[in-house]
């Protein structure tokens, strides 16, 4: 194991590090709250040095660093704005009904103020961009080798961002994402439909609507439900309360309304300490609150649900402290129970005049 990997610098490295507090405060604006995470970045890249890695470990940490920075800059702009990820196959054919779908998609996304985030490829991701605009798309592309060039919407376009390496675009794909909406698609898109339920279901990534999208009578999704539902629910392998995590529909109007439905009190997540909070637009009443106790106390580990009218400055900021917000001590391993308690927080009949 790394002698360092804990964080700290060699004992004879203490100089080195009062030099990296220092650059760390010199390089960071004054009152910032990331000073100490800035250091530990400069620490970080100073072990690696130390060590001399290998010259490719060192370029993949450069092209990492050089990546993220590009993408968190560009995006900052888009940051007050809600976005969806669309997933679906880069050979759906502009004939094809689900290639007008997803078109479709794309424009009722962006009459209810989302953005629509693709891979920037054909089929599918030109689709759904095509009915967006490019004022309300972003295109997340891939390097490769050989010639890989943005569709006809994203090419040229300051919304365009382009990746080395798949991790992180697929890390964007799901980090800006309000809500996912999936089309059908060959291997890649089933390999993101699973990769994006499994981290909703195991925590690494907050709850937001996934949508399953396809033609009217369209067997696709319907096809997979039903194999999850006969293999691995009925078999133990996942809780049936995992399939909440996922919502078939078969037009664009309805994805869309879908996502403002999940919208409409509950803001967003976080955890602190060991308390799992959820931000909402409106505080509940009182009725709402005791039904949360009585019909979810078995997502607490213990105690039961609180609400407060407000928040920390210290800790959400100037834009999320006035935010009313549930608090409770999330056991975390029922993701699909956690998304019917968003159902009723929802409700508008739940919440204060």
């Amino acid at each position: 194991m790394d002698d360092h990997a804990n964080g700290d610098l060699p004992a004879s490295g203490d100089a080195l590090a009062a030099d990296l507090d220092a650059l760390a405060a010199r390089i960071t604006p004054a009152g910032s709250a990331n000073v100490a995470l800035y250091r530990e970045m400069l620490a970080t890249v100073a072990r690696m040095a130390q060590a001399d890695r290998s010259r490719w470990d060192a370029k993949i940490m450069l092209q990492t660093l050089r990546e993220l920075e590009r993408a968190f800059a560009m995006l900052a702009r888009f940051r007050h704005r809600r976005k969806v990820t669309v997933f679906g196959s880069a050979r759906t054919q502009p004939g094809h009904p689900v290639y007008a779908l997803a078109r479709e998609l794309g424009s009722t996304l962006a009459r209810h103020d989302l953005m629509v985030i693709t891979g920037a490829g054909g089929g599918i991701m030109a689709a759904a961009h095509e009915g967006a605009g490019r004022d309300n798309s972003l295109g997340f592309n891939i390097t490769l080798p050989f010639e890989q060039s943005a569709n006809a919407v994203m090419k040229g376009s300051d919304n365009l961002l382009s990746f080395h390496f798949f991790f992180l675009r697929k890390l964007f794909f799901v980090k800006e994402a309000d809500a996912l909406v999936l089309c059908p698609g060959g291997f890649g898109t089933l390999d993101e439909a699973l990769e994006v339920i499994t981290l909703i279901q195991t925590g690494k990534s907050p709850l937001v609507p996934v949508i399953l999208l396809d033609e009217p009578n369209g067997t696709f999704w319907q096809g997979l439900l039903d194999y999850i539902q006969q293999n691995l629910d009925s078999n133990g392998y996942i809780l049936s309360s995992d399939m909440n995590l996922m919502r078939l529909v078969h037009d664009a109007e309805s994805a869309a309304q879908e996502i403002d439905r999940f919208y409409a009190n509950f803001h967003s997540s976080r955890w602190l300490k060991d308390q799992f909070v959820v931000r909402m637009r409106h505080a509940l009443n009182e009725a709402a609150l005791a039904r949360l106790n009585l019909q979810f106390s078995d997502l607490c580990k213990h105690g039961d649900i609180q609400q407060q009218r407000t928040g920390d400055e210290r800790i959400d900021g100037p834009e999320l402290c006035e935010l009313p917000r549930l608090l409770f001590a999330f056991s975390g391993r029922n993701a699909g129970r956690l998304r019917e308690l968003l159902d009723v927080i929802n409700q508008p009949e739940h919440w204060l005049s």
